[in-house]
């Protein structure tokens, strides 16, 4: 089976995080990549062994050989990169938040199904086996009726008012680059939207904010979430139920879930994989394409409407 050739738009950190973990993706194949400077795509090349480097990503998206896009720069350029790589006839995997409204996000949705491409939200964490673990014990009912769900995850990011993170006109705020994690880990598990919000934040001199506490509930579930550049969080997601727990430590990368009754620790499952854990999710990617898919079922179309509702509404209440 032939591997698909990836284009790769950026030769920033996330991107070289993708294409760290691309060798362990069978299907894939790591063949251009495109950023700003011609200098920054060619390092990059010469550092992931890239056979094409780009000035500028509307060359990328001209190459009759790309089959697919990763687009990992700041969530302000997606839309504009995704609907220029649509356009092109490129299968699409986008990093999240995949816009910064609804109304982009539903315009690349029409887009890739007209023209019957893949767009998929990169959200990695969906396909990762401990993630995917946590499920199947609450499917089975492993910690009876779920009644609460936590999850936090912040990093300290010094503040800089020049810089993407708490630049008001780059979309920044950590609910945007780090509140897309527990929101959508929530989503994972949840039946139903979250509404009945509360939110409490710290917004910044720069008018972003910097630090946020999300309380909500989906149908008889209680939902607590938090998000933060001004510290580390425990970065954990919990699934209570009322006849046991699910803990996930560092949940946005999950390798291991934990099942306790009470306070007895009853199961455990650890993926024990070597890669940072990216390529399943362009594993997932080659073979809807292969499919003729334009559309996973695990990251809908309706997944990523729903995560820019959600953005939307605790935005409006900060």
């Amino acid at each position: 089976m032939a591997k698909l050739n990836w284009g790769i738009v950026s030769a920033g950190r996330i991107a070289a995080l993708f294409c760290q973990d691309l060798v362990f993706s069978e299907n894939s194949h790591l063949y251009a990549v495109a950023a700003r400077k011609q200098t920054d795509a060619d390092e990059f090349a010469k550092q992931y062994q890239v056979e094409k480097a780009y000035q500028g990503y509307q060359a990328l998206f001209d190459d009759p050989k790309v089959d697919i896009v990763y687009i990992g720069t700041p969530h302000n350029f997606h839309f504009q990169q995704a609907f220029d790589a649509l356009t092109a006839g490129k299968h699409v995997l986008c990093e999240k938040p995949m816009t910064v409204s609804t109304e982009q996000c539903q315009i690349l949705v029409t887009l890739a199904q007209d023209k019957g491409l893949l767009l998929m939200e990169a959200l990695w964490t969906y396909f990762l086996p401990a993630m995917q673990q946590a499920k199947q014990w609450l499917n089975d009912g492993r910690i009876g009726k779920l009644k609460h769900i936590k999850v936090d995850f912040g990093y300290p990011v010094p503040f800089n008012p020049d810089g993407r993170e708490y630049n008001a006109e780059l979309a920044g705020g950590c609910l945007l680059d780090m509140g897309i994690y527990p929101l959508a880990i929530a989503d994972y598990f949840l039946q139903s939207d979250i509404d009945n919000l509360y939110v409490q934040a710290h917004v910044c001199e720069t008018g972003v904010e910097d630090d946020v506490i999300i309380i909500g509930k989906s149908d008889d579930v209680m939902v607590s979430l938090a998000t933060s550049f001004q510290c580390r969080l425990g970065n954990n997601a919990y699934l209570i139920g009322d006849k046991g727990y699910i803990l996930i430590p560092d949940a946005f990368r999950a390798k291991e879930c934990h099942l306790f009754h009470l306070d007895d620790l009853i199961e455990s499952f650890s993926d024990d994989r070597q890669s940072l854990g990216y390529h399943f999710e362009a594993d997932e990617a080659c073979r809807l394409i292969k499919l003729g898919k334009a559309e996973s079922a695990v990251v809908t179309h309706q997944h990523s409407l729903l995560f820019q509702v959600q953005l939307a509404k605790v935005k409006a209440l900060i």
